[in-house]
């Protein structure tokens, strides 16, 4: 132990999460109502192997063999996310009451097992009843939300240790609402906006109501988060990467802190007439959606290298960052750095904290060899040097508090469908045989030292 140059605190929560749609399966039992992604997926080309999620993982009944999974493992916390539509089909009124008895049984069971339960009240999976209503458009969802979450809370809250109000609404309103990539596959620049806005807004306007129910436990958000740099220090290239960081970043960190919609990012989309209108932002929205937080959950994959496309390539100076190393089956760039770069940032010039690393991994194919074991060495490479800039962050007085591994398994990967593994354990789709990967069994000793070689 004494060798161990990277210590964790003895009290760093270390966890996997998963999301319901990825790996529950089970979309039409027990009273559950069609969500938007199950409507997405039966679009043609929506999937890329053209699979869905009525089956994945079948967490739906295997709920106990994955949560002794996690047991021997050793990991002392999940971070689930409860499907809107098993708990209101129709998205508000009518609760059913076999999908909070699901939930009410994975609690319970995590509980019994030692390990701490973290939910996210939503991770995509919008009932298609509310996106028949205008969805993350319309004002109604703020209030449906609230509505979803004071159900879930009231029957979870006194057991469940941490909430996450939603799941990169990054992803939801741009992938969702602007480059029509996920569910509900729109291509507007009017809803990216609107629909960011009112995810936002129902973050903030539900953690009273969230906090009147769990009473002191803490209620944060989560984001992704992608630091970057300019490909050159070309004028062109500095004002692309600062326009990058404004609509990936600062769009949602800026409002979150109560300093409202980054100004530039407000002109740029005046002055490009990127809308038609901003009335979606009423008076009263922004001090709702700055309602304080106990946390921060960051979800980190990877940096940007930003170059502009205003300027030709010949007129424009020669780039001088570029990716380092072979990319992941995503194509991402591994970039241990820019997590330690983001935790800092987020700790010295916003005053987050305590923060949480919610998401962090990396998809590779490696299968089960002839003797059934999975030796997937570039994943635990990941995640070693990624938890070794996590550490070095701490070292500089970032108020990391935890660290959960995307993911617990290989599942439904939205658009790729199951093409693309991010699990620490393998799936085998057609038995549903669950193998731990070598980086599965790394990341069991991890946790048992506290820290990393």
């Amino acid at each position: 132990m004494s060798d161990l140059r990277h210590r964790f605190p003895s009290d760093f929560l270390w966890g996997v999460a998963t999301s319901s749609f990825q790996i529950e399966g089970a979309t039409t039992q027990d009273g559950r109502g069609p969500s938007i992604w199950d409507t997405f997926c039966q679009q043609e080309g929506a999937i890329a192997d053209h699979s869905d999620g009525a089956v994945a993982c079948e967490h739906y009944t295997r709920w106990p063999e994955d949560l002794d999974l996690i047991a021997s493992l050793g990991v002392p916390a999940y971070r689930f996310s409860v499907a809107w539509p098993r708990v209101l089909p129709q998205g508000t009124g009518r609760v059913e009451p076999k999908g909070l008895d699901f939930y009410e049984r994975l609690v319970d069971g995590m509980l019994e097992r030692g390990i701490k339960p973290w939910a996210t009240l939503y991770h995509w999976d919008l009932p298609q009843a509310l996106q028949d209503k205008g969805g993350w458009e319309s004002r109604e969802t703020v209030d449906a939300f609230v509505e979803y979450s004071r159900v879930v809370c009231e029957r979870l809250g006194d057991r469940v240790e941490g909430w996450i109000t939603h799941n990169e609404p990054w992803c939801a309103s741009v992938l969702g609402h602007l480059n029509g990539e996920h569910a509900p596959g729109l291509k507007s620049q009017q809803a990216h906006l609107t629909s960011s806005h009112h995810l936002l807004l129902s973050h903030g306007r539900s953690i009273e109501t969230i906090r009147e129910v769990v009473g002191d436990r803490p209620v944060g958000i989560t984001l992704n988060l992608v630091p970057s740099h300019p490909a050159s220090e070309s004028e062109a290239d500095r004002e692309a990467q600062a326009r990058f960081d404004g609509f990936f970043n600062r769009w949602y960190l800026d409002p979150l802190a109560g300093r409202g919609y980054p100004e530039d990012m407000l002109r740029r989309y005046q002055d490009e007439r990127y809308v038609d209108s901003w009335d979606f932002i009423k008076p009263g929205d922004l001090d709702e959606i700055a309602a304080p937080c106990d946390f921060l959950g960051i979800n980190y994959y990877s940096r940007g290298i930003i170059r502009s496309d205003k300027v030709s390539e010949e007129d424009n100076e020669p780039v001088l960052i570029t990716t380092q190393g072979e990319p992941t089956d995503m194509g991402w760039e591994v970039y241990p750095d820019g997590i330690r770069a983001l935790l800092v940032r987020l700790h010295e010039e916003y005053g987050f904290g305590p923060l949480y690393i919610t998401e962090n991994g990396a998809a590779y194919s490696t299968g089960p060899d002839e003797l059934g074991r999975v030796r997937d060495t570039l994943r635990r490479q990941y995640l070693e040097e990624h938890l070794k800039a996590c550490h070095q962050a701490m070292e500089a007085g970032v108020p990391l508090a935890g660290y959960f591994a995307w993911s617990l398994m290989d599942n439904f990967e939205w658009a790729f469908g199951y093409e693309k593994r991010f699990g620490l354990v393998h799936v085998d789709y057609e038995t549903q045989r669950r193998t731990p990967k070598d980086s599965a069994l790394w990341y069991r000793d991890v946790i048992a030292r506290g820290g990393v070689m």
